[in-house]
């Protein structure tokens, strides 16, 4: 697996090479600019971009902003967020368009090398990993889409878990509930979004997006 890193902090970004090395991964490339970072995802074309949100020049969202520009011209490019904050406006904008491979971690909530390398693992695969307090602070806001507004609140409770890239066993031990059922909810989950029968992986990312996108 083919990795782009950014991050401005030498030691968190030196520590995070060696981590994804370790682990069979080749860093393409490591960078610490939004301008860097930007030249790195269109020239190497990672199987994942692993990037923190407020990146030189301006420490702002220079590191969002480039991979945005990045899936615009590589549609479906696999971004997976690592911040210490929920960037709310471009955290939807990421999520927007609608194609797989998205993540996003906040830094203290990672508490060990295999929640994070699963996570990049994930990406890297189109699928997704959201932390839960990024996705409680994106569902803050009233729901406005009619079809999720069809959802029980025990569907968005599983909904909400899809979101995180949990499977349906470890969603069903979380809820309390057999695998069943879980499976029935899921099934009313891609119904009631009005997603048609295809790849079972594709239909859960398509729901968490439209979850998230509401």
């Amino acid at each position: 697996m083919r990795v782009v890193l950014a991050e401005d902090l030498y030691l968190l970004r030196e520590g995070l090479v060696r981590l994804l090395q370790a682990h069979g991964c080749t860093v393409a490339a490591a960078v610490e600019t939004g301008p860097d970072l930007l030249a790195a995802l269109l020239a190497h074309r990672p199987d994942v971009a692993v990037v923190d949100v407020r990146l030189p020049p301006t420490n702002t969202d220079e590191g969002l902003r480039a991979a945005l520009d990045a899936r615009r011209q590589v549609p479906g490019l696999p971004v997976l967020v690592l911040s210490q904050h929920v960037e709310q406006l471009y955290a939807r904008e990421l999520l927007a368009d609608g194609t797989g491979g998205i993540g996003y971690l906040l830094k203290d909530r990672v508490f060990n090398a295999d929640q994070f390398l699963d996570a990049v693992r994930r990406v890297a695969a189109g699928g997704t990993a959201m932390d839960p307090e990024v996705i409680a602070k994106l569902m803050r806001q009233p729901v406005r889409n009619a079809p999720l507004a069809r959802l029980t609140p025990r569907e968005r409770e599983v909904l909400a878990l899809m979101a995180e890239g949990r499977s349906n066993a470890a969603i069903a031990q979380q809820l309390f509930l057999s695998d069943s059922a879980v499976g029935k909810h899921t099934h009313s989950i891609f119904a009631k979004l009005d997603l048609a029968p295809s790849d079972d992986d594709n239909r859960r990312v398509l729901a968490v997006l439209a979850y998230l996108n509401a």
